[in-house]
């Protein structure tokens, strides 16, 4: 099945499905976060560790728009460096943004066990973000595109990237889709 697989998806297509993948995942966030976060924020702000606790109380009141706007700002930066893996075979960022996605998979997952309920992002983490790195880790190693020691190297340098983006992005939020 495997061998199907690799025969009908190239690894451009491959590459290219990362925004798909990565867009899916978080419309699944964008759709629950502001609901699930009113319906749960007085319990979580109960059991969540101290050091967490401020974390939850600025995503206390977000809304869907609010969490949209870090979310648009990674799109907006994961294009060109999509285009530079697919068609010039420029890994590193495209590499790091894809361990930090992996990543992050493990975070919903943590979360929801810690938690003990669905937590925003969890079914599409594990039914998408998971099976689509996996995979693409797979091809991109079995190709000669990356060796191991670059996946290593990417978390550092994906983790730097995103991070101040993402971190602007909720910023930028409250100023662009502010609370009504």
């Amino acid at each position: 099945m495997l061998e199907a697989i690799n025969e009908a998806v190239s690894i451009n297509s491959l590459i290219w499905l990362f925004l798909a993948a990565f867009m899916i995942h978080d419309f699944e966030e964008i759709i629950t976060v502001e609901g699930w976060m009113r319906r749960n924020y007085d319990q979580l702000s109960r059991i969540v560790p101290k050091g967490a606790g401020r974390i939850l109380k600025d995503f206390s009141n977000i809304t869907g728009s609010q969490f949209a706007v870090p979310v648009f700002f990674e799109f907006i930066l994961f294009i060109p460096f999509t285009y530079l893996a697919a068609e010039h075979r420029w890994m590193l960022l495209f590499t790091g943004f894809n361990t930090i996605m992996l990543i992050h998979v493990f975070t919903h997952v943590g979360q929801s066990i810690y938690l003990r309920r669905y937590t925003p992002g969890v079914v599409t983490a594990v039914l998408v973000t998971l099976p689509y790195s996996m995979y693409l880790f797979y091809r991109l190693l079995d190709a000669g595109l990356v060796y191991g020691s670059d996946l290593v190297w990417s978390i550092p340098v994906g983790a730097a990237t995103v991070l101040p983006v993402v971190w602007i992005g909720h910023q930028c939020a409250r100023r662009i889709a502010p609370n009504r």
